[in-house]
């Protein structure tokens, strides 16, 4: 709307110098429709450049992911970049398993960071602040300007239970091919029958501290021990891929 009553302003301000007769009214009309420009002008210059008639909104979604190896490991992907580590990009699923992963935005506003943490379950949460329009008259003025929902920041925290373990793209393809081997693939067999026993174990524990656990307990303490297994054996060999 901005732009239109400036395009308005300037052609009537062009109409009333060429085309009124009258000195006085001349002026008068010239005066009024100058200014309006000029003010139509510095309202628009200062929206694009201090965002007049805007404030910042901040919004924060949260969102269950999975690891982006479409397994059970407990695998943090992520694909370093640069040195610092703050413009790293982090790939997650928002299904247990999907073909194309997801991953963190990497630009000049957004932030990734990975927060282990004691959930049962992955957690992506993402805080983001806006530029919005103050109120309707704002909203109409500018409409069309393409300044409303502009992005200011944006945080994601990837809240990852601490039995993940957090590898880069290359290193996963490694272990992959690692666990092809027929070596690996023996040692995980035997190791399988280990993580049944320590699972069964780490229930039993917690049966003995409280015999009224619930099935979702239960189960909760399940997957965690089975996860802490897993990311025992993960270490052991990224040793070996290192």
């Amino acid at each position: 709307m901005i732009i239109l009553i400036m395009f308005i302003a300037a052609v009537a301000m062009f109409a009333s110098i060429m085309f009124i007769n009258r000195r006085a009214s001349r002026i008068l009309w010239t005066t009024i429709f100058g200014a309006l420009f000029v003010l139509s002008t510095a309202m628009m210059t200062l929206n694009y450049s201090h965002h007049f008639g805007m404030h910042q909104v901040t919004t924060t979604s949260k969102r269950t992911i999975y690891s982006a190896s479409n397994s059970t490991m407990p695998l943090a992907l992520y694909q370093p970049v640069g040195t610092s580590g703050r413009d790293n990009v982090y790939i997650y699923n928002t299904k247990f398993q999907q073909k194309t992963p997801h991953h963190t935005q990497a630009n000049e506003y957004t932030t990734s960071k990975i927060k282990w943490t004691n959930r049962p379950t992955p957690r992506l949460v993402t805080t983001e602040t806006r530029w919005r329009y103050n109120n309707r008259f704002f909203a109409s003025m500018y409409m069309w300007s393409g300044m409303d929902g502009t992005l200011v920041k944006r945080t994601n925290t990837l809240e990852y239970p601490r039995t993940y373990v957090k590898v880069t793209v290359k290193q996963a393809n490694r272990l992959k091919k690692l666990a092809k081997s027929p070596a690996v693939k023996k040692a995980q067999a035997t190791a399988q029958q280990q993580g049944k026993a320590t699972v069964a174990a780490a229930v039993q524990q917690a049966l003995s501290k409280n015999p009224k656990m619930s099935a979702a307990e239960i189960q909760t303490v399940t997957q965690q021990a089975e996860q802490k297994f897993q990311s025992q054996m993960i270490k052991r060999l990224l040793a070996q891929v290192k």
